[in-house]
């Protein structure tokens, strides 16, 4: 147990080395990425740039709304943004009936195309089928999909049982018990996704190595044996980092507000666009170096991963 431990610890600090070290690796993986995820948003801002023009939501005054506001009257701010929510939201949700599951599907293809390209550059020896990679990529959302929608809907009955129904009753809403119900089911949807998100971030490697299809490839990955503690043990890591790469764009995103009375809202928006961007490519890099972890623990006998 113990050397299993080092070998998916001490071994992983030597793949982000060797990731570092070939950057063409990481700019493969940012190329399929935003080769998706350019026109998405891009599409995504038409979409509701026409919702927003077909509905009255100024009336509302979000447009007025601060910092400050939210801070010092917090029921104020809530009810302007709940009437906001309730203009906008419904034909937001209708653009997102059709728009996400077409989004899905293609996102499934560049993506098992884009994997299919970075895998074979991380080790030539590996024979993907585009295919199965498609549906692979495409089953790895449904999981996803599945705890976004608990912690949805988590959040909401949350809000219901310590502010509305309180309101309601005529007492005091508990903001404190839903601030900290929402980071209990936050960390522990978390603490799930990395107990069970490896097994698809696993499942399409072993098909590039054994050939296998969509069902055996998932079976495989799910009997990894005396393997699953350093999977699980990699996954849980990495989500650590990608939530403190989150909390570092928030502090480089607020750096320029004791200056704000000295820079233009020009400067503000460029400098968080650079943030967003450093964002995505710390993120993408720490995507290649799981799957260069993942093969390190896989093929332990085989081939090392090429230079």
């Amino acid at each position: 147990m113990v050397k299993e431990q080092q070998r998916a610890t001490q071994g992983f600090v030597a793949t982000l080395t060797q990731v570092r070290n070939h950057p063409s690796w990481v700019l493969l993986e940012l190329t399929w990425r935003w080769l998706f995820g350019i026109p998405a948003i891009a599409i995504v801002y038409l979409q509701a740039s026409k919702v927003f023009a077909s509905v009255p939501w100024q009336a509302t005054n979000i447009e007025a709304l601060t910092v400050n506001q939210l801070l010092t009257d917090p029921m104020k701010a809530s009810a302007t943004i709940a009437d906001f929510a309730a203009i906008v939201l419904p034909g937001l949700l209708h653009v997102a009936s059709w728009l996400a599951p077409v989004m899905l599907v293609v996102w499934a293809i560049v993506s098992g195309i884009g994997r299919t390209i970075v895998l074979r550059r991380i080790d030539s020896t590996l024979q993907p089928r585009i295919g199965v990679m498609v549906a692979l990529q495409l089953l790895r959302i449904l999981p996803l999909a599945a705890l976004f929608t608990a912690w949805f809907f988590g959040v909401q009955a949350l809000g219901r049982w310590t502010i509305v129904n309180p309101i309601a009753s005529g007492g005091e809403p508990i903001i404190m018990a839903y601030v900290g119900g929402v980071i209990f089911l936050t960390l522990s949807l978390f603490v799930v996704s990395a107990l069970i998100g490896w097994i698809f971030s696993l499942a399409p490697l072993l098909s590039a190595i054994h050939r296998s299809s969509v069902g055996a490839s998932i079976t495989q990955a799910i009997r990894t044996g005396g393997l699953r503690s350093g999977l699980i043990e990699i996954n849980l890591v990495l989500g650590i980092v990608k939530i403190a790469l989150l909390i570092l764009a928030v502090v480089f995103s607020a750096c320029p507000l004791p200056f704000q009375t000295e820079l233009t809202d020009q400067f503000l928006f460029y400098w968080n666009c650079g943030v967003t961007v450093w964002y995505f490519i710390a993120s993408d890099y720490f995507h290649v170096a799981r799957l260069a972890g993942y093969l390190q623990l896989i093929r332990p006998q085989s081939t090392q991963i090429s230079e």
